[in-house]
């Protein structure tokens, strides 16, 4: 359960609720707390007493006076109450995915020895998120709580605080009601869309350790020959003592365990790579993918490290930035999930930082997600491949996004959208990256993830269907 607030004097006037302000601030805070039915009150009581003292009427002067007393009282009352409530909240998930729910549990708990009056409860949250949810609680016995709980929902990426909570107090009377806040807040992210896809070969090896069975130094495995220093901590079965004597201290045998594999999702956030906006944008669609493309892989034992076309890799801890070997496999997915929750365009033009980022370690599987290429960061991004290993890249034809429909794609017919023809400019913009032996696919609208990634594998096993000759406008499967 993450904490939502802390415990509210009802007659304080802190927005922590920590302490009372007192004083002439404090009560001038209270009457402005009034209804306008305690205004009511308040002003026909003083013009009664007034019409009283000037006609003499002394039951009138008595009417007035009680009627002036009475919302006054009320205030009086209510800001002097002492009892004490602490409010929580926990979210179910903290994460939740574009387009799903999640659930806002609110508990109150009454830490005074006094029941509460009538409760107002009312959490504040982003438009985007839905209506301000508003709960009224009738009574809170002495130490008794009350939980409450609302959903929120958003189509858009981003990180969303809720609250800090609110109390509004009232008196039986309804001549009065005081606002108390609580400091504490929560985060909501709401996290790309994940599409689950099927386990196919792209490097030629189906697990993330590799089928060459590559072997790297590390504290667990296999024994190595040669031997290394004695380090505090290591294990005195491991002493291999024809070199402790040859050397004269105590030597270790060294242990080596098998590589993991790694994979680069790279994804191209230049602004002028994409046109159009909102949830079922080119942009969001390669988000969405390079969310889909880092959870699969890491699922499937791969080291995998988030780059950009900035330069900059999440989470960026261990090798080469990669995460997944020394992290927890949750804790790297969700520290990658943040990022991907808030991404938005860079102004940057060009590849170039992405292209230096990968040049210093090009090794494993690179899979990219491109918006527009032109001819010259169609080149960067061809000089990319890997060296030792597989790229795949998935482009993103930003005009046909736009117009919403790739041209003679037919929903009804072809709603996975993998029967589509692609722009004769498009096929000429990604040619490069072929001729460097990268596995291209674009993307038309609408287009599924998994079906792209099944086309990809049997593209590099030679299964799939041929490049599409946009020139001659035939219609084909992905390239």
């Amino acid at each position: 359960m993450t904490a939502g607030g802390s415990a509210v004097p009802a007659g304080a006037e802190g927005a922590d609720g920590s302490g009372d302000e007192g004083g002439k601030g404090g009560l001038r805070a209270a009457l402005s707390g009034l209804t306008t039915r305690g205004r009511s009150f308040l002003a026909a009581g003083v013009a009664a007493s007034v019409c009283a003292y000037l006609l003499g009427q002394a039951d009138l002067l008595r009417v007035g006076l009680l009627l002036a007393v009475l919302p006054l009282v009320c205030v009086a009352v209510l800001y002097r109450t002492r009892y004490r409530v602490a409010g929580s909240r926990r979210l179910t998930p903290s994460r939740a995915a574009t387009g799903a729910e999640a659930r806002v549990h609110l508990r109150l708990d009454n830490v005074s020895r006094l029941p509460t009056g009538l409760l107002m409860l009312q959490d504040r949250v982003p438009y985007v998120l839905g209506p301000r949810p508003r709960f009224v609680l009738d009574r809170v016995e002495a130490g008794g709580r009350r939980e409450v709980s609302y959903r929120v929902r958003s189509d858009l990426r981003g990180r969303y605080p809720l609250g800090p909570l609110q109390l509004r107090l009232t008196d039986p009377f309804g001549m009065c009601e005081l606002t108390r806040s609580f400091s504490a807040y929560d985060i909501l992210t709401v996290i790309p869309r994940v599409e689950a896809l099927p386990a196919v070969r792209l490097t030629g090896e189906a697990p993330g350790y590799g089928d060459g069975r590559s072997r790297s130094l590390a504290l667990a495995g296999e024994d190595d020959v040669i031997p290394r220093g004695y380090r505090h901590g290591d294990d005195l079965r491991r002493v291999h003592w024809r070199s402790t004597a040859r050397y004269g201290e105590l030597m270790v045998r060294r242990e080596e365990q098998p590589q993991r594999a790694g994979c680069t999702v790279l994804l191209d956030t230049r602004r002028a790579a994409y046109q159009g906006g909102g949830p079922d944008s080119a942009f969001e669609w390669a988000v969405s993918g390079a969310a889909s493309a880092l959870v699969h892989m890491l699922e499937r034992g791969y080291s995998v490290r988030l780059l950009t076309d900035t330069g900059n890799s999440v989470p960026g801890e261990g090798a080469g930035g990669f995460a997944g070997a020394t992290q927890e496999t949750a804790d790297s997915a969700g520290l990658m999930m943040d990022t991907l929750a808030v991404v938005g365009h860079s102004d940057g033009t060009g590849l170039s930082a992405s292209y230096d980022a990968l040049r210093g370690g090009n090794e494993g599987l690179l899979v990219a997600f491109f918006g527009d290429l032109d001819e010259d960061q169609a080149a960067v991004a061809a000089r990319m491949r890997p060296r030792n290993g597989a790229a795949v890249a998935f482009v993103l034809d930003s005009e046909t996004w736009a117009r919403g429909k790739a041209p003679g794609q037919g929903r009804a017919a072809d709603p996975a959208g993998l029967m589509a023809r692609v722009p004769a400019a498009a096929e000429e913009r990604v040619r490069p990256l072929r001729e460097a032996g990268w596995t291209v696919l674009t993307v038309p609208p609408g287009t599924r993830l998994a079906g792209l990634w099944r086309m990809a594998e049997r593209q590099r096993t030679g299964t799939g269907a041929s490049p599409v000759d946009g020139a001659a406008g035939t219609s084909g499967g992905w390239s």
